[in-house]
């Protein structure tokens, strides 16, 4: 949401969305930065986002702003800071420099968008970069720019970058966002990257439009059949545990510890989900 659209930040206090982004980069024009700031501390301080997680887009390293953007977000009751176009562990070492020197608190996290080359060249050390790290941000708008290469359904120029960010997530524990969908009204196009990202391991996908949202969390969230399926593996699993058995069967098939645990985290997100959707908007 830009910062300097305050309908925008009202009405998303209504969303059915997990995380809201206040953003004071691109979509912000550079004479309304400051203005920006001040829209949105008055909407974070006025609350009402309910168990959303709110995050501060802050601007890149190298812009004028890019210190005094983080010197507000260190004082600023948001869950997280994304800072876009980080190229390497050096742009994640001088933001948390700037945030401690600020006194943000400890459990003031750090999302990275990755939208660059040298970005996925260094991906590991971008993810063990800090422990204030929560999240790897795909940005394939500006990596396709650098690229050169030409849009597909399929995304295959960004194959490589996408695998690269999820190994590098998964590798230290951190959530791993697809990218944005540029065309809000290309509902068809939208649902199937969605698929194809959940698919490829990541576990939600930025947007632009709330039109997107109920796709996203449709394709993002566990289905019914999957759900019962999990039941069966876990009960199954826990079965054989009781009879002193390492792996269970389960319609023909076999039922390790691992298959076990990946159904547990399932059955978990369908708890978390319903928990979020269930609590009141406060």
């Amino acid at each position: 949401m830009p910062g300097t659209n305050a309908r925008a930040m009202e009405k998303a206090r209504a969303l059915n969305a997990d995380a809201l982004i206040f953003d004071l980069e691109d979509s912000v024009a550079p004479d309304a930065k400051e203005g920006a700031r001040a829209r949105i501390e008055a909407a974070v301080r006025a609350g009402g986002y309910g168990e959303r997680e709110l995050i501060l887009r802050v601007n890149g390293t190298g812009t004028p702003w890019h210190g005094e953007d983080l010197r507000f977000a260190a004082g600023l009751a948001v869950d997280a800071v994304l800072l876009p176009k980080v190229a390497g562990a050096a742009d994640v070492d001088a933001a948390v420099a700037i945030l401690e020197d600020a006194k943000a608190p400890s459990s003031r996290a750090i999302w990275c968008m990755m939208e660059s080359p040298a970005a996925f060249l260094h991906a590991e050390a971008i993810a063990a970069a800090s422990p204030r790290l929560g999240a790897l941000v795909m940005g394939t708008e500006d990596l396709g720019k650098d690229l050169r290469s030409r849009r597909r359904p399929d995304r295959l120029p960004f194959q490589t970058a996408l695998g690269l960010l999820v190994l590098a997530a998964r590798s230290y524990g951190l959530a791993a966002l697809d990218s944005v969908y540029a065309d809000f009204d290309d509902t068809e196009g939208f649902a199937a990257e969605c698929r194809q990202g959940r698919d490829l391991g990541f576990e939600g996908k930025t947007l632009i439009h709330p039109k997107q949202i109920e796709p996203a969390n449709i394709a993002f969230a566990p289905s019914a059949a999957e759900l019962d399926e999990a039941r069966a593996v876990v009960a199954a699993f826990d079965k054989a545990l009781a009879a002193g058995k390492g792996v269970a069967t389960l319609k023909g098939k076999m039922i390790e510890k691992l298959h076990a645990e990946e159904a547990r985290r399932l059955l978990d997100l369908a708890a978390a989900i319903a928990r979020r959707e269930a609590a009141p908007d406060a």
